[in-house]
């Protein structure tokens, strides 16, 4: 299960963040907008020396066997995505994609 969830724009700004209500919460936004920095970094250097470009790999960023998850929260943003009363680049405020996500979130208690 998730403790964290984020959405990020193809113009590297975060459209939705969710994460389990913690005393961590704060940890994990600077997580992922730090995240978003390295990944700002990689691609600002594509105008370096051809040599320099094989950098650009990030590395596989979720666990295989966490497929399944990923899936479920892939066909859900689409569903968002293809909503015909949703503009993109503005925060996602789906109730459908908010439950999915729900869902995925790790349960303290």
């Amino acid at each position: 299960m998730a403790v964290c969830i984020a959405v990020i724009a193809k113009e590297n700004y975060p459209l939705y963040i969710r994460s389990v209500a913690t005393q961590n919460e704060l940890k994990f936004h600077y997580t992922v907008h730090t995240s978003l920095d390295v990944v700002e970094e990689k691609i600002s250097s594509v105008g370096k020396a051809l040599g320099d470009q094989r950098e650009l790999y990030l590395g596989l960023l979720y666990p295989t066997e966490d497929y399944k998850m990923f899936r479920k929260l892939h066909n859900s943003f689409t569903d968002v995505m293809c909503n015909p009363f949703y503009n993109p680049g503005d925060p996602i405020q789906s109730k459908a994609f908010n439950g999915v996500v729900s869902g995925m979130m790790v349960q303290t208690g």
